[in-house]
């Protein structure tokens, strides 16, 4: 429930058109518009995500070697967050425009990824 909830709001509410949800080296969750390729790879990104806990926000994602790393993402995606969910997961969101996302929407969804790594501390 948490899930539907939290990509819900992330997909009706912020330029997000793209979410995924990987946690403990599996994706729990695919929402909006999909890639054919549904296997999230660890890439260098994803890794310095979960390494120091912070957030990577790429503005245009065309103006990064990374786009490659993100070959699960829909080809049209231009603006891309990596958002830890606490140290064993991250939060994707991928939007179809460059700066998609404002700084009101990076505290919004780190709220939220807080609240999804407080649920699945749970389990």
């Amino acid at each position: 429930i948490e899930l539907a909830w939290a990509s819900h709001l992330l997909l009706t509410n912020t330029a997000t058109k793209s979410l995924i949800v990987y946690y403990r080296g599996k994706v729990l969750l695919r929402r909006g518009i999909l890639s054919q390729n549904s296997e999230v790879k660890v890439s260098n990104i994803i890794k310095r995500v979960l390494e120091t806990g912070k957030a990577v926000y790429l503005v245009n994602l065309n103006l990064y070697p990374a786009k490659i790393e993100f070959d699960y993402l829909p080809e049209n995606t231009q603006g891309l967050i990596c958002q830890p969910i606490g140290k064993e997961g991250v939060l994707i969101l991928a939007a179809n425009a460059p700066r998609s996302y404002t700084k009101q929407d990076e505290i919004w969804i780190e709220g939220i990824a807080d609240k999804l790594a407080n649920t699945f501390s749970q389990f």
